[in-house]
């Protein structure tokens, strides 16, 4: 272990502080097009902050055009169309108003509404022909909202199609809001199953999209485009909420594939007038660390950066984040108020506790390289916080075992971090942490 703590010292490159310049990072970063940020958690200020920090470089330096993050489609398109200025909001802030569903502290904080503005701000000093960064959301969870933003726009183009795509969506009406009922009713046979009714919507739409999307030039071709996401969402979440009650390997890898997939249509997308999109992916460690590094993959898991190193090869850059302890924003469960939560250190044996003993506040680690890559490539125990963080369960909730130096090329270590500062939701106090050896008393 102090062997690899030398090797991991004399290798590493000092961060000065988050708004560092990165410039060692982008060297390594090179040509890459497809570049993935993760996050070890998603209540933590200091992975935001530098996520934004080097997403600003790689569109200013390097020509990217497009952050795809780990949100829902038609939420993060309001975004989009703000800064693109194409949308009535006047503020960044009003931009993220769709960010309702739970957890919204993940979008709605503080260091999005930064990025936000300045990618805003940005875009607006761009001439005439010169290409605006976009803003998309990668997820699948937003079914209502997706098939609704399917008939506005129908309504807008053909009304007849509208009508016929709202008897078809009509099939999930007597679930309301809440989409896992209808997977509980169609998975255990208690409702017919919506699946014929969604694809055939998706495929009308795409039969008339030679006509819908050349009405009225770049605009109707957007608008197209964003529909038939919305189209392709619905088909996708269908599906995903009936595999909820199967097997969790079946419903994680459709969710993921969803989000391969998006990601690619973007590139299609966005490169249609020629040139090679580049485009920054904003999501979970867990996401876009390569699976096949990890022991998801003796689970019959794979995830968004492995279909990605597989797609794009060596064109994708995958960058993961640690820290060994501070402050987190997240809850005990599902649906609760959000609070700021206090980390453990880094487990004895973890990847975070070899990093703390670096004695380093903050680094880059490169792990293409020899000796380092040999160093991390035996497995090691990682952690990982959501949405829920369980420190009375630790090692069970939240640490699993991974060859890190496979799974990203490089890694950024916080040694200490802190919580985001979510919009519009009051900071609860920091909740008194169980015994170290809870559940046991030992």
């Amino acid at each position: 272990m102090d062997r690899l703590r030398d090797i991991i010292r004399s290798h590493a490159v000092t961060i000065t502080s988050i708004e560092d310049d990165y410039a060692d990072l982008l060297r390594q970063i090179g040509d890459a097009r497809i570049v993935l940020l993760g996050e070890a958690s998603h209540g933590t200020h200091e992975f935001y902050a530098a996520r934004a920090r080097i997403t600003r470089r790689l569109i200013t330096e390097k020509g990217f055009t497009a952050v795809a993050v780990e949100a829902d489609w038609p939420d993060a398109y309001r975004v989009n169309r703000y800064v693109r200025g194409l949308s009535p909001d006047r503020s960044a802030d009003r931009a993220l108003g769709d960010f309702e569903r739970f957890p919204v502290w993940m979008w709605r904080n503080t260091d999005v509404l930064e990025f936000v503005s300045w990618l805003c701000e940005y875009n607006g000093t761009r001439r005439a022909g010169e290409p605006r960064a976009g803003f998309y959301g990668l997820d699948l969870y937003s079914l209502n909202r997706s098939r609704e933003a399917v008939i506005r726009y129908l309504d807008k183009v053909d009304t007849e199609a509208a009508r016929r795509a709202r008897f078809r969506y009509g099939c999930f009406d007597h679930f309301g809001e809440d989409p896992q009922s209808y997977g509980y009713a169609a998975s255990f046979g208690m409702n017919e199953s919506c699946e014929r009714q969604v694809i055939e919507q998706l495929l009308e739409l795409r039969r008339q999209a030679a006509e819908y999307a050349t009405r009225d030039g770049r605009v109707a071709e957007d608008e197209f485009f964003y529909a038939e996401q919305n189209a392709r969402l619905v088909r996708n979440a269908e599906q995903y909420y009936r595999s909820m009650f199967g097997s969790r390997a079946s419903s994680w890898n459709l969710r993921d594939r969803h989000m391969a997939d998006t990601l690619d249509a973007l590139v299609q997308y966005l490169g249609r007038s020629g040139g090679t999109p580049k485009i920054a992916v904003w999501a979970h460690n867990s996401h876009l660390g390569d699976a096949r590094a990890t022991e998801m993959s003796e689970h019959g898991e794979l995830n968004l950066g492995q279909l990605v190193r597989e797609r794009h090869r060596t064109a994708a850059f995958l960058l993961g984040f640690t820290t060994h302890t501070g402050t987190v924003m997240a809850v005990s469960n599902w649906g609760e108020n959000p609070v700021v939560k206090r980390v453990r250190a880094g487990m004895r044996d973890s990847f975070e506790d070899l990093f703390h003993g670096a004695e380093l506040r903050r680094f880059l680690l490169p792990l293409r390289d020899e000796p380092v890559a040999d160093g991390l490539r035996e497995p090691g125990l990682e952690r990982a916080i959501g949405v829920i963080y369980r420190p009375e369960s630790e090692r069970v909730s939240h640490y699993f075992y991974a060859r890190l130096s496979e799974q990203f090329d490089a890694v950024i270590h916080f040694d200490e971090t802190s919580a985001v500062v979510p919009l519009g939701i009051a900071r609860e106090p920091e909740p008194q942490e169980a015994p170290e050896t809870f559940p046991s008393g030992l």
